[in-house]
Order: structure tokens, then sequence, then C-alpha cells
């Protein structure tokens, strides 16, 4: 299996689910992390990454940590100082349309969305609210341009683009698609070695389906305008994982693996859930498992069963413990604090 690994948290895209499977397997495997200064949760975003964000970094002892998986903005030759050169890159991207959309429901504070009582209204007249100078622009337009380390509003030419398509390619190993997150889950599986259970999981930071509502077309259309840059880094890579996984799985492979994950995951919800799945944070019974609420969203969480034995209580856990208190919690065990 492989253990170093570089994986881009690109927002409101599943990522705090695969986050929860790479810390899951480095907890389990005592694999080292590479932490935000001061045990925070976003390395320094939306600044470009810098090895000196990374708490035990020095220049002068290079050392190197096993898994970044924190909220970045790409920058790989600083990434390269904290990880081995063997590393493994990857990350995973969402349909631009329902990104933003969930970006502004989810990020309602950000100074292009505050103005504004709808996406519709936003999109009506994007130049109006929007401002290229603002710190906090890139909530409103092309957030995963943004992340990989690109201008947001960058030039859309042809040549351009490709030349952003080409930089991503030559950096990452392979990119995941967040609407196909069993197939996503099964490749990369493959790739890095793991088995089943190591990519199991339950979905975490999803919303309430009462703030989503769907978009009309010609929305949809001014929304793939406005986010070009990530509607053509979308369905380029959308259509190069399937060709990845044409050539490395197959399709009928694909289809049998999936429905054991998906049986695996089922039998893990009947062991360790109450209910038949994610409920509303009033209704979190554990308060170390209510999720971070954030915007204007209702982010849900899960009850665990009471009476479950210690070994399988832990591994229940696990599985439902939200981003920010897992992290908090790897970052006291690799950085204890110092006894009084």
């Amino acid at each position: 299996p492989k253990t170093d690994i570089v994986f881009l948290k690109v927002h409101k895209s599943a990522s705090s689910t695969v986050m929860n499977i790479l810390f899951r397997f480095g907890e389990t495997h005592n694999l080292t992390f590479a932490f935000p200064r001061g045990g925070g949760f976003q390395l320094y975003y939306p600044q470009h990454f810098l090895a000196s964000f990374v708490q035990g970094f020095s220049p002068l002892s290079p050392r190197r940590f096993n898994i970044l998986c924190h909220h970045m903005r790409f920058l790989q030759p600083e990434v390269q100082k904290v990880v081995p050169s063997s590393a493994v890159y990857f990350s995973i991207l969402r349909n631009p349309v329902q990104l933003m959309e969930s970006s502004f429901v989810y990020y309602k504070g950000a100074s292009a969305f505050s103005r504004v009582r709808s996406l519709q209204e936003f999109l009506s007249q994007p130049h109006r609210y929007y401002s290229p100078a603002s710190g906090d622009r890139h909530y409103a337009r092309n957030l995963m341009t943004f992340d990989f380390g690109f201008n947001p509003d960058g030039d859309v030419s042809p040549e351009r683009v490709q030349l952003m398509l080409k930089a991503i390619e030559a950096s990452f190993d392979f990119l995941l698609i967040s609407e196909y997150f069993d197939e996503s889950m099964v490749l990369l599986k493959e790739m890095l070695c793991w088995d089943l259970d190591s990519v199991v999981s339950f979905p975490l930071n999803i919303r309430d389906s009462s703030t989503k509502s769907p978009l009309p077309d010609s929305v949809v259309e001014k929304l793939k305008a406005w986010n070009r840059l990530d509607w053509e880094i979308y369905t380029h890579f959308n259509r190069t994982f399937w060709e990845r996984i044409e050539r490395d799985i197959g399709r009928e492979r694909m289809r049998r693996e999936v429905k054991a994950l998906r049986a695996r995951q089922a039998e893990l919800a009947r062991t360790c859930l109450q209910g038949t799945g994610s409920v509303a944070p009033k209704d979190i019974k554990d308060s170390s498992l209510r999720p971070l609420q954030h915007g204007g969203a209702r982010i849900l969480g899960y009850n665990l069963k009471q009476g479950l034995d210690q070994e399988l209580e832990r591994t229940c856990r696990r599985l439902v413990t939200p981003e920010l208190q897992y992290s908090s919690l790897l970052y006291k065990k690799q950085f204890p604090p110092a006894p009084p």
C-alpha cells in the first residue's frame, strides 16, 4: 500500500469524506501528517502554500511527512519540501454548477454574495457584486481553478486553458470525480493498492436537502460561462477519469467493485448507526460528533448505536468523526502537549 500522499482538498467536492478516509488510514498505519502550524485546520488558505506553514517543518532538517491533506492553495515546489519524492498526488473535482450553488449557500458571507438574495440575482450582473481585488473573491468564481493555484480571473483562451490542464496533469497522478464517488473510491483503492475497508466511508460535511433547489437551465448556462475555467478543468478530467477506468480496471470489474463497496458500506451503516443515516445537527446526541455549522447550510451528522464493543465502537466512531474534531485528535497524538 502506498503511504506517501498529497491530497489537494478542493472546496465543496466531497473532499471532507476523502479526508476522513486519509485520516483513518494514516492513524491505522501510524503515519505522520503535515498539519497546519499550531494545529489549525487550513494551511493559511487562501495564500499559496508554503512549506513553512507546516508544524514541525524546518528548512535546516528537512523532515518529510507522509500525508498532506488539509486545505491549501496548491504550489508544488513548496509541497515537495514537506513530502517524500515518491508521494502520490491526487485531488477530487465536482461539477462547477453544483459546486457554485453549494459555495453560494456555504459562503453566503463572502463579499461577492453578501448583497444578493439569490444566486440568480448574482448571476444577472456578477460584475456588479464581484471584485477581482477582494481577498475572498475565489469563493464566487472558478473555485477549483483557484485551489489548484491558478488565477480565477485568468484568460479563457484555448491556449491558456491547455497550459493549465497540462500543468495539472504534470503535477497530479489522478483526479477523482465527486459525482461518481463510489467509482472514485474504487479507482483510489486501485491506484494506492489499498484494501476495501480503507476506502469505505459515510458522507461527511453534507448539507440538509432543504437548502438545495434545482437551478433553471438559463442559470446553469450562466454558471458555466462565469466559471469557464472550472468548467474546462471538470470536463477534461471527467473524460480522462473514465478513460483511466476503461484502461486500468474495465467497466465490468468496476461494476463488481462498486457493488462490493456499497454492500460493505450498508453493512457498516447497519452495524454502527442509529436509524437509517445522517441526522440534523440538533438531533446529534454526542456533541463531539457534531460538525461545524457554516453559512446558510445545515450540516448533517450521525448518531452511533449504543452498546457496541470497544473495538467496533472505535471503528464506527472514526467513520463519523467530523473533520475538525478528527484533525485535532490526530494533531495531539502527533504533537503531544508537553507535561506541565
